[in-house]
């Protein structure tokens, strides 16, 4: 049952890794831009959407290319976000390893 101990050990360590992941995926802000810059996004590590600017002289394009430069903007932002998140989540839990299973 030696083998049980280390893994409630390994738990407790990664379970305490993520706790301190989640306060540090809160904290980082990502900022994305389209357009050229005319559409900027910010978002944090744990994929909240933080704000949403766009530049004045922009607003005067034509609907369809705001809306689609937004949207674009938004899709990359989500994306930055979640692949930050899975790679700081394989940092915490890459070294978990149930015995017998690999």
């Amino acid at each position: 049952m030696a083998g049980l101990g280390k893994l409630v050990k390994q738990a407790e360590k990664m379970k305490r890794g993520i706790e301190a992941l989640q306060a540090q995926l809160d904290a980082k802000e990502i900022e994305v831009s389209s357009g050229g810059g005319a559409v900027r996004v910010k978002i944090s590590g744990a994929g909240k959407f933080l704000g949403l600017s766009l530049d004045p002289d922009f607003l005067k394009e034509d609907a369809k290319l705001i809306s689609d430069t937004v949207l674009a903007a938004v899709q990359d932002a989500a994306k930055q976000a979640k692949e930050y998140h899975e790679a700081e989540m394989q940092k915490v839990t890459g070294a978990f390893q149930m015995p017998g299973m690999f």
